[in-house]
């Protein structure tokens, strides 16, 4: 996916991160998502089209990246 402008603004964290200091931000905007770490922002960002996001999402919901047998 090719990169889109985002700003800190646009980033939001799970509820599901609470107080942990090490979580991952998401920027859903129209060009596609955004992802990043919450830890350090400065670092790496990747970018993924709606298409490859939603079939992500479908994967961590089915339970496809369990490495519990």
């Amino acid at each position: 996916m090719k990169k889109f402008p985002v700003e800190d603004s646009d980033f939001v964290i799970s509820g599901w991160c609470g107080k942990r200091p090490k979580c991952v931000q998401v920027a859903i905007k129209s060009e596609g998502v955004a992802v990043r770490n919450s830890n350090d922002t400065n670092k790496i960002t990747l970018f993924f089209s709606h298409e490859e996001w939603s079939v992500f999402v479908k994967g961590v919901k089915g339970n496809e990246f369990n490495s519990t047998p």
